[in-house]
């Protein structure tokens, strides 16, 4: 005698009436009766990437207005994009955010592609980021996992493997509740439902639609789940940073290498970032100009993905003449909040200017 298979859960049965009353309203997900734009989509998803919801609201509301359509952000200069990136962080999204407008402009008509082998063929659209443009774009059903997701599936199935080990998991079964229709409701409904109910910490089990068919409420291990692997211990990097202004105010700023961390952004000219913390005297060979350099009180400390950044600052004022010595592009002071500096070079410029 075979084993009869388990009958699919009817997630979307029970999911997506919640979601009709209680989808929350973000700036780049269409009302009910809208059809989605899928340059807004696209836009919002990849902001979205490792970003909270309330710190990307205000650069999407801000890059839809400037560059309504995909066209109009492809012909724009990627110094521009770059800087109203500033402050996102993750900064090869931006390029790659570019990169893929002017693709999509230049080899599809300014059309997005509609199915997930095809988006994953431009710049920047991984697995994740595909799924949902097809799904929710144009309601392909295809099975869009995020960090919400994970959580609401680790949670109904009762998955007991650590991340990131139970991620194959997770995707098996998560495939198993994708919807033919309404595909793309259902992806939001389930990270929706993630950010609000399904928490990582005290989660709202008894106000679920899927109260009824969750494993782990059943067994009553929901605040439990996900179980994850141990972390490893995040290492520090030291360096320092030259501030460095000439007799008209302007500062002395570098751009940085095109790839890697923080690539094509701006910066506060800097030494290189090393295990081993170095004396003040070491920092001086990195000094763009040789003048008498003042060490500031205290240290901008800036944790990144992989490792934790320490760095000494240090501020001088030089002559004309030192300065046009000097290789980088001198920005007025009142232009910086404009510049493409990511978040740890305006910790700098703060404690550099402290008191000034």
């Amino acid at each position: 005698m075979t084993k009869a298979e388990p009958r699919p859960l009817p997630v979307a049965k029970l999911l997506l009436p919640w979601y009709d009353r209680h989808a929350r309203v973000l700036p780049w997900r269409a009302r009910k009766g809208e059809t989605p734009d899928p340059y807004a989509v696209w836009l919002s998803e990849i902001m979205l990437q490792q970003t909270t919801v309330a710190t990307v609201g205000p650069y999407f509301k801000d890059f839809l207005t400037r560059w309504p359509t995909v066209e109009e952000l492809a012909a724009a200069p990627i110094d521009d994009v770059m800087k109203r990136w500033a402050g996102l962080g993750y900064y090869s999204r931006a390029r790659n955010l570019h990169a893929c407008a002017v693709a999509v402009a230049n080899d599809h008509g300014g059309r997005f592609p509609d199915d997930e082998a095809a988006l994953q063929k431009l710049p920047g659209i991984g697995p994740y980021t595909a799924a949902a443009i097809a799904a929710i774009a144009f309601d392909r059903p295809a099975t869009v996992i995020d960090g919400n997701v994970d959580r609401v599936v680790t949670r109904l199935f009762a998955i007991e493997t650590p991340l990131p080990l139970s991620k194959p998991e997770i995707r098996e079964a998560a495939e198993t509740l994708t919807p033919q229709k309404r595909a793309g409701d259902f992806a939001q409904a389930m990270m929706d439902l993630g950010a609000t109910i399904c928490t990582p910490r005290n989660p709202s089990c008894n106000r679920c639609p899927l109260e009824t068919i969750c494993a782990a409420r059943a067994q009553g291990i929901a605040e439990t789940l996900p179980r994850r692997a141990p972390k490893k211990a995040r290492p520090t990097r030291y360096g320092a940073c030259f501030f460095v202004t000439r007799p008209d105010g302007a500062v002395l700023l570098r751009r940085r290498v095109a790839r890697g961390l923080l690539g094509g952004m701006m910066e506060v000219p800097t030494t290189p970032w090393v295990e081993v913390r170095s004396p003040d005297e070491a920092h001086m060979d990195h000094a763009p100009v040789k003048v008498k350099w003042r060490k500031r009180l205290g240290a901008v400390e800036h944790t990144f993905t992989h490792f934790h950044l320490v760095l000494t600052v240090f501020t001088a004022e030089a002559k004309a003449r030192e300065a046009a010595s000097a290789e980088g592009i001198w920005t007025p002071p009142e232009e910086l909040d404009g510049e493409a500096l990511p978040s740890v070079m305006r910790k700098v410029v703060t404690l550099a200017t402290e008191g000034l």
